[in-house]
C-alpha cells in the first residue's frame, strides 16, 4: 500500500498565483504563502538549488527548492517525473524573473510506477495518446485544451437553447426498434423481459413524440451509436445534439443553425472568421442556401434532377467508381454522386437543400417541387456538421415510408428503418408543423478545435483491442514507447 496522504488542501491553481502575484519584480519575495498541487513535470539541479516545474489543471508553476530550507532536500530534487506533490512556500519571483513557490513543505500525494514522458519528449505516437489520454492530457497541452474547449462548447450550447426557449429533455438510450436514421444498430438483450434492444441511433423519434405532447421546444444532448466503420470522421459512439420545434420549418432551423454556430465561434474562438487546416473560414451569417442539384452542376459540371434516366444515372455513377446496388432510383443515385464528386469541394459554409424524398424517410414533401422534401444538411469545410429537415407530420404517409423502409431492410439493407407503431399512434394524435434538426458535437469541436480526426476531440474513442502490461513487466522507457497497439489502430482510412 502506498504511504501517501489521504487528502491534500490546496489554497490556489497555479494561473490564480500567477495572476495574483505577477506584479512582483524579479528577486521580491511576495511575504504570502500558497499550497499547489500537481505533477511534476520537469525538474532541473543547479548545486544546492533545484527547480521543478509543477503542472496542475490550469497550468504551469515553478517551485524552488534550497538545500538547507526546503525538508528533504535532496529527495525532493530527484522526485521522479509524473510525482503527484502537495507543496507549500512562500510565493517570489526569483532574479531572472520567473514566478515561483519556495519549496518549504511538500508531501507526495502519487508515485508512478511506471515511467512518465517529460515534456521535452511527450507522447509522439498517435495510438499510445489515445490509449493512454489520462498521460496525453497531462503531457500534451493541446490535448487539454481541446478537451477544455469541448466542455465550454457544450455549456454554451445548453445556455444559447434555454434562452431561445428550448428545455433539454432525456429520452431512452435502449430502443425495442431500430429507428430515427439510416444506420446499423447495435443489438442487446434484456434477460428479464426476455427481449432484444436497440442501442439508439438516433433519439429523433422520441423527441417527436414529445412535441406531440406539447412540450413545442426540446432538445437533448446524447451519446448515439452506430455499428459502422472507423474513419477520421466516424467513431461507434458519438455525442448529437437533437432538437425540435414546433410551429417551424427547415427555414427556421437554417436560422438557428447558423447563429448557434457562429455564437460558439466568437465565444470559443474570438471571432466567426476562423483558419482551419491553415485555410480561412468564414462562419458568419448568412450562409449560403443551395439545391444538391445546383452545387452538383457547378462543382462536378453534372447537370442531372429526378427526371434524369435511370441508366444514365448509374452510368455516370459507375464513370466515377462508385458502387451501386440494384434497386437504387435516381434520388440515390444523385446523392452518391453529390457525396463522391461534390460535397468534399464546399469549403465556405452552405445549407444543400432539397433532398430527394427517396433517401429522405421522415422528412416532410417539398412544398413547390415533387420528388423532393424539405431537408438540408449544414456543409462547412467539406464535412456535413449536420441534418435537419420540415418533419413529416402526416401518419399515413409516414407509415407508407416505413413500410418501404422494412421492405428494404427484409431485402438485406440493414440500415434501413422498421415500422414504429408506437410512434405512428403518436403521429394520429396529431404532429404541427415542426422544425427538426441533428448535429455532430464531435465534428463541430473538430471544426471550431482545428483538429482533423474524431479521434482528437473523443477522450477516449474506440480502438482495435490490445496487450497492456503490467508494471513490473514493463521495461524501462518512456510511456511512449510501451503501447503494443499498431498506429492505424482506429481504422482510419
Amino acid at each position: 500500500m502506498q504511504d501517501v496522504p489521504y487528502r491534500f488542501e490546496a489554497t490556489d491553481h497555479a494561473a490564480e498565483v500567477r495572476a495574483r502575484f505577477d506584479g512582483l519584480e524579479a528577486g521580491e519575495e511576495s511575504g504570502e504563502t500558497v499550497a499547489v498541487a500537481g505533477r511534476v513535470m520537469l525538474t532541473r539541479g543547479h548545486g544546492r538549488l533545484a527547480f521543478l516545474v509543477l503542472r496542475d489543471r490550469t497550468g504551469d508553476i515553478q517551485l524552488f527548492a534550497r538545500d538547507g530550507s526546503t525538508p528533504d532536500y535532496a529527495v525532493a530534487a530527484d522526485l521522479p517525473i509524473g510525482t503527484v506533490l502537495g507543496a507549500r512556500g512562500e510565493v517570489l519571483k526569483t532574479k531572472k524573473g520567473e514566478l515561483s513557490i519556495s519549496l518549504d513543505g511538500w508531501e507526495v500525494l502519487a508515485r508512478p510506477q511506471r515511467s512518465f514522458p517529460d515534456k521535452w519528449h511527450g507522447l509522439t505516437d498517435p495510438d499510445t495518446r489515445y490509449r493512454q489520454r489520462y498521460v496525453d492530457l497531462w503531457v500534451t497541452p493541446e490535448a487539454r485544451d481541446t478537451m477544455l474547449l469541448r466542455s465550454r462548447l457544450l455549456s454554451l450550447t445548453r445556455r444559447w437553447l434555454e434562452e431561445r426557449g428550448f428545455i433539454e429533455v432525456e429520452t431512452p438510450v435502449f430502443h425495442p426498434l431500430p429507428g430515427g436514421a439510416l444506420a446499423r444498430p447495435f443489438t442487446t438483450h434484456h434477460n428479464a423481459l426476455d427481449v432484444d434492444l436497440y442501442l439508439r441511433v438516433a433519439p429523433e423519434l422520441y423527441l417527436k413524440r414529445l412535441i406531440v405532447g406539447g412540450l413545442e421546444r426540446v432538445f437533448e444532448i446524447g451519446r448515439v451509436f452506430r455499428n459502422e466503420g472507423l474513419s477520421p470522421r466516424h467513431q461507434p459512439e458519438f455525442t448529437m445534439l437533437e432538437l425540435y420545434q414546433a410551429y417551424g420549418d427547415y427555414h427556421d432551423a437554417m436560422e438557428l443553425t447558423e447563429e448557434l454556430v457562429a455564437h460558439l465561434a466568437a465565444e470559443l474562438c474570438g471571432s466567426t472568421v476562423l483558419t482551419y487546416g491553415d485555410r480561412e473560414l468564414d462562419l458568419t451569417p448568412p450562409w449560403r442556401r443551395a439545391t444538391m442539384f445546383e452545387l452538383l452542376e457547378e462543382h462536378a459540371g453534372l447537370t442531372v434532377d429526378l427526371d434524369t434516366p435511370v441508366e444514365d444515372l448509374r452510368r455516370l455513377a459507375v464513370e466515377r467508381d462508385i458502387p451501386i446496388e440494384d434497386g437504387w432510383g435516381p434520388g440515390k443515385l444523385i446523392v452518391e454522386l453529390y457525396e463522391k464528386t461534390t460535397e468534399a469541394e464546399l469549403w465556405d459554409p452552405v445549407f444543400v437543400c432539397d433532398h430527394p424524398r427517396e433517401v429522405s424517410p421522415l422528412a416532410r414533401d417539398h412544398r413547390s417541387t415533387p420528388g423532393l422534401v424539405e431537408r438540408f444538411e449544414p456543409i462547412v469545410a467539406g464535412r456535413e456538421l449536420g441534418n435537419a429537415f420540415s418533419e413529416l407530420t402526416d401518419p399515413v404517409d409516414q407509415r407508407e415510408r416505413f413500410e418501404a423502409q422494412a421492405a428494404q431492410r427484409a431485402a438485406g439493407d440493414d440500415e434501413a428503418m422498421t415500422v414504429d407503431e408506437d410512434y405512428l399512434r403518436a403521429l394520429e394524435y396529431g404532429l404541427p408543423p415542426t422544425a427538426g434538426l441533428g448535429i455532430g458535437i464531435d465534428r463541430l469541436v473538430m471544426l471550431l478545435a482545428d483538429v482533423a480526426t474524431i479521434r482528437d476531440v473523443t477522450l477516449f474513442p474506440t480502438l482495435r483491442p490490445e496487450h497492456v502490461a503490467r508494471a513490473d513487466e514493463v521495461e524501462t522507457g518512456a510511456a511512449g514507447d510501451t503501447a503494443s497497439g499498431s498506429h492505424d489502430a482506429g481504422g482510419e482510412a
